[in-house]
């Protein structure tokens, strides 16, 4: 199955969020030309190719039917310097939130902006003179809408929102400019997290030409927290449009500079192996002499996420983005596309249902996305499935981690695909909310051969550690074999299910000799139950991973006869990677603990590793501390 790697016409984006040391927000007050140009030749000397740019709106838009000619010809100067750099920018029209603070036109008056017909034609009036003004500038790549809109504006309906978004999209184009166009609002729909804030990224990609995550959420494991921005690229892609990190990042607060370093490495090659084909870090310059102005003398760890200090000199992300820049060369990435998956992982409807309760919508986003975790701990690349787009055949396995509910045709369709030969893999989950707790499920004993034991109105609550011991050969797991999970989360979902086997084969037990995993095969194929929420119960905890699940993945992948194209026995180190247009494979070895690892890659037969620049055959690999390395997989014979 193919995996999004749509990309956007034209060089790659590889930039930072752009506000001049001078003043921030206030820049364009405040313009210096020659500073500008300063901070612009830094970045440019280390790869960078972009930049995100912002029109302060009280600033821009005095009154409501004026626009700043000062401070337009101040842009405009702007402009021309991206060109001086051989650099492009993307601006952004309708900035009122900024860094923790959000900052209104005095003539707002407290008007909705999405709802206020006047304000909305206001809104409408200044994008149209700003792309009108600039549509044929040389340095304008794209074009968005807001800045965090959910943030400024609140949360409205879908409907309200899409209206908003299409009148501020036709304002761009009623302007002449038909570079991109994207909105700017951080792609916090309910399709990424569960939680409804009208922006939908699903009604919103029919809109724009690209989709653009903003990515700073706090973790509890330090495995997802390197994978966070990937997974949410994956997210993303809905409608197949390209996926643009257009803000990550971290204040040098927050972290020494090394961890900082790690944040960005992992960050940027994961999010690329995810899907992402853009990138804009937050942000270019650190504001030390702004300490007393708002936003930063409220958020004074806003002062400091910087790529350079507030003198120009670069910190350890910005070499990190230029050591990421000469990778995107290396590859040639822009002819190049994912490896093909043969893996599925289901994105249940019920993350974006706005017929399932908030809570089981937040339990179904955590769950998913521990799954993807142990996948990658398997070196297993998975398509993401979205279960409202359908469930298409194609995928020799198909993952649906810890699920109370499906739709009832696709219970019936995962039946269909493990008949047709596929291995359909099924954790039970009781759900976080007590309203109709338990399995939401249709055909059960028809699609595993269990009868489930449950009784009405209760869940099976499980405590401590589960031991889960193998009575047979599984895939990659030998009979005798043991998963050890922590019981975790809530006291709903912190259970398991019931069953007696009826045409199913129990092939483990947990250490009361439940049954905790039963296959019942279909010729070919084969249907796959786990009793246990495996992949919620590792999500309830913090610094969990790697956990045993993936070894349960690598053994479904086995089972279903996937061949993987590198492989590493160590969960620390994740492999996955790109195939170039004229056939070259590009194979990443990542590294996610925090000392030095050697790992001995096992590729596909009659292939081998090798170094990119010298073309040496690879066996064994040293990764230091949450380090990268990108090799060739290439023909045994044949020169890279």
């Amino acid at each position: 199955m193919l995996r999004n790697f749509a990309k956007l016409p034209g060089p790659v984006w590889l930039g930072a969020n752009f506000w001049s040391r001078l003043g921030g927000p206030l820049m364009w007050r405040r313009f210096d030309a020659d500073v500008v140009r300063q901070e612009l030749d830094v970045l440019a000397a280390h790869g960078l190719t972009a930049t995100r740019s912002f029109c302060y709106w009280p600033d821009f838009m005095p009154a409501p039917d004026l626009v700043d000619e000062k401070l337009l010809a101040h842009f405009a100067q702007f402009l021309d310097l991206h060109v001086d750099a051989g650099m492009t920018t993307i601006p952004t029209f309708i900035v009122g939130h900024m860094s923790g603070q959000n900052w209104d036109p005095s003539w707002r008056a407290g008007r909705d902006l999405y709802t206020d017909v006047w304000l909305v034609a206001r809104q409408a009036w200044f994008v149209e003179q700003v792309a009108g003004r600039f549509a044929d500038h040389p340095a304008i790549a794209a074009w968005l809408i807001s800045n965090e809109m959910p943030l400024y504006g609140g949360t409205a309906s879908a409907d309200v929102v899409g209206s908003w978004a299409r009148l501020m999209v036709h304002a761009v184009r009623a302007g002449g400019a038909r570079q991109p166009v994207s909105i700017g609002d951080g792609a916090w729909g309910v399709e990424m997290t569960g939680e409804d804030t009208g922006f939908s990224v699903r009604e919103l990609g029919e809109l724009v030409d690209f989709t653009g995550p903003h990515v700073y959420r706090m973790e509890s494991d330090v495995v997802r927290q390197y994978l966070k921005a990937a997974f949410v690229c994956e997210l993303a892609a809905v409608g197949g449009r390209p996926v643009v990190l257009e803000e990550f990042g971290l204040s040098s607060d927050f972290v020494s500079p090394d961890n900082a370093a790690h944040y960005y490495r992992q960050t940027l090659h994961q999010s690329l192996l995810s899907g992402a084909t853009g990138w804009l870090a937050w942000n270019n310059t650190d504001f030390d002499d702004l300490v007393d102005q708002d936003p930063y003398r409220h958020h004074p760890f806003e002062l400091h996420f910087g790529l350079t200090t507030s003198d120009g000199a670069p910190k350890p992300t910005l070499r990190e983005m230029h050591d990421f820049a000469d990778v995107l060369a290396g590859v040639d990435v822009a002819r190049c596309e994912r490896w093909p998956a043969a893996a599925a992982l289901l994105v249940a409807e019920a993350l974006e249902s706005p017929h399932i309760v908030a809570d089981d919508r937040r339990f179904v986003a955590a769950a998913l996305e521990q799954a993807y975790v142990a996948a990658r701990e398997a070196d297993l690349p998975v398509a993401f499935l979205r279960e409202r787009d359908g469930v298409e055949p194609g995928a020799a396995l198909y993952l649906v981690p810890s699920a109370k509910q499906l739709t009832g045709p696709t219970w019936l369709r995962l039946r269909q695909l493990a008949g047709a030969g596929a291995t359909v893999y099924v954790s039970y989950a009781a759900g976080e909310s007590s309203f109709q707790r338990g399995p939401w499920w249709t055909g059960t004993e028809a699609l595993f051969g269990v009868r489930p034991e449950l009784v009405y109105g209760l869940n099976d609550p499980v405590d401590g550690p589960v031991t889960i011991t193998f009575s047979e050969d599984f895939g990659s797991i030998e009979a005798g074999s043991s998963l050890t999970v922590l019981a975790s989360g809530g006291d709903n979902a912190r259970a398991y299910l019931p069953v007696v086997a009826t045409d199913g084969r129990v092939i483990a037990r947990d250490q009361y000799e439940r049954p905790a995993v039963v296959r019942k095969d279909y010729g070919p194929g084969t249907a796959v139950l786990a009793t246990y929420p495996l992949e919620y119960f590792a999500a309830a905890r913090g610094r969990v991973n790697p956990e045993d699940t993936w070894r349960l993945y690598d053994a479904l992948a086995v089972h279903a006869g996937i061949e993987r194209p590198v492989q590493v026995d160590d969960p620390r180190v994740l492999v996955d990677g790109l195939v170039h247009a004229d056939g070259r494979r590009f194979a990443w070895l990542t590294s996610l603990h925090d000392a030095p690892l050697t790992v001995r890659p096992r590729t596909v037969s009659r292939t081998h590793l090798a170094d990119l620049a010298t073309a040496t055959p690879v066996d064994r690999v040293t990764l230091p501390p949450y380090g990268v390395r990108v090799l060739q997989l290439t023909n045994k014979g044949a020169t890279p």
